[in-house]
């Protein structure tokens, strides 16, 4: 994102250098020239549509880090269930990155726990034997006094680094509330392990500490600084393009604004989702040991689905009823965390923190397809889509918050408030499919100066 604001403010000072007046007349006709007439290449209609979709799919595949399947689920389900994740990411990304906060807030409340109950103090007998040591004779031979001390604790220094440290850290915490950790009970997996599971039974000595350091789960994730490094680096660029486009005043197309509004969430989300493993598959294994005592004598290992209760779009309301961490549903399953897990209480702030960032995501989200609002469409009833659907989804989220207030104060009914809470969803979803749909019928008819492209932003490595 540095990048792109670099480049921003260079191409803004050329802008004011352009402006500036010239007393030379006779560089001002060659100046005047290049200043106006920078230089511009040519783009077809594939290059177009293959740069935004492949950001697009980056924002909506690289950028979800699900959490961690049951054992028991077959390799088709769990795809199932990533492409369900994906379309969702594709109608509601404000609920993505919502997801990732709530998700980043409820890692940074475990982190404390856990610090408090003294869990980071915990380390392997093995590793406080295994110190190291280095004599400070060997380095008076050859350095004196205050330097051999120095050199002797720089050399301590280093070799500590090089050792396991098992400390309690937000990598720890991410890696449990997406189900790190697996109770096994007789050799079988038995109950996937919540955060205040862990602290009780190590209290009661029903299991050993998990010994798994931060390096250790990273080598289970399947992305790393790198891989996430060049993800952004992508995004970054068609932010950039779509930037210098509008410096020069060259016509941009709907597809182009609507995967800059996944860009700018993308970035969010990575943000927050920088500590979290990606695409791990298989939980720690965590084993009984207790002999006189089972599971379900120190913890609730009950398994039932309540969302049988909700009769009116069941599937539609499941989201957000995780993600807000409704009290009658039981948010962690016997052996897969749920996608979007609300099962951590969050402070009073912390609540309103997560609220006010959903509503200004879904804001700036809705108001970046506010920004082709006078672009060419190649019919009128087009246009007029667009803007429609664009208000929609940039005003619904408000409406709805707005709902529940009002409901609150009137003591409604919880079937009245289904009833509009389910009117909210499908005014959204409808408003999201439009602009989808937009997004690629409007490319039937597009304006010459769409396809001029500033050459330079060609030569940055993308895809």
């Amino acid at each position: 994102m540095s990048c792109a604001v670099l480049f921003y403010v260079f191409l803004c000072l050329v802008g004011v250098v352009h402006a500036a007046p010239i007393t030379d007349t006779t560089n001002s006709i060659a100046s005047d020239s290049f200043l106006k007439a920078p230089s511009f290449t040519t783009r077809t209609m594939w290059t177009i549509i293959s740069s935004s979709v492949f950001t697009l799919f980056a924002c909506i595949y690289s950028a979800i880090h699900p959490n961690i399947p049951s054992p028991e689920d077959r390799p088709l389900r769990v795809l199932l269930r990533l492409l369900g994740t994906m379309i969702m990411a594709l109608i509601a990304p404000e609920l993505i990155v919502t997801w990732a906060m709530r998700q980043w807030l409820s890692a940074r409340r475990v982190t404390r726990q856990f610090e408090k109950s003294g869990y980071t103090n915990v380390r392997l007998e093995s590793e406080e034997k295994e110190s190291v040591e280095v004599p400070e004779q060997l380095f008076l031979w050859h350095f004196p006094g205050a330097l051999a001390r120095w050199v002797k604790r720089s050399v301590e220094a280093y070799f500590s680094k090089q050792s396991e440290d098992y400390r309690w850290t937000q990598t720890h915490s991410f890696f449990v509330l997406m189900g790190g950790f697996m109770l096994y009970v007789d050799g079988k997996p038995c109950l996937t392990l919540r955060p205040d599971h862990i602290l009780k039974l190590i209290h009661e000595g029903c299991i050993d500490v998990p010994t798994l350091t931060k390096n250790q789960i990273q080598d289970k994730s399947k992305g790393n600084a790198i891989s996430k490094g060049l993800v952004m680096f992508q995004v970054a660029w068609f932010v950039v393009q779509l930037i210098t486009r509008a410096i020069y005043h060259l016509e941009t197309t709907q597809l182009e604004v609507g995967t800059l509004a996944f860009a700018v969430l993308n970035f969010l989300t990575y943000a927050v989702w920088w500590d979290k493993p990606l695409n791990v598959q298989c939980p720690h294994p965590v084993y009984w040991k207790s002999t006189e005592s089972r599971p379900e004598d120190h913890i609730n290992v009950n398994d039932r689905d309540e969302f049988t209760r909700l009769r009116i779009l069941r599937r539609v309301f499941r989201p957000v009823v995780e993600l807000i961490g409704w009290a009658e549903i039981p948010t962690s399953r016997n052996l897969r965390v749920p996608t979007f897990d609300g099962s951590i209480e969050l402070e009073d702030a912390d609540n309103m923190v997560l609220r006010l960032a959903g509503l200004l995501i879904a804001t700036i989200f809705g108001g970046i397809h506010c920004m082709a609002w006078f672009f060419a469409f190649p019919a009128c009833k087009e246009q007029a889509l667009w803007r429609m659907s664009a208000v929609a989804i940039t005003c619904t989220p408000w409406l709805s918050i707005l709902t529940v207030l009002l409901f609150n104060v009137l003591d409604a009914r919880d079937a009245c408030f289904d009833a509009v809470y389910a009117l909210f969803v499908m005014l959204y979803i409808t408003a999201r499919a439009v602009l989808l749909v937009l997004m690629f019928t409007t490319l039937r008819d597009l304006p010459p100066d769409v396809y001029k492209a500033v050459s330079w932003t060609s030569l940055v490595p993308h895809l």
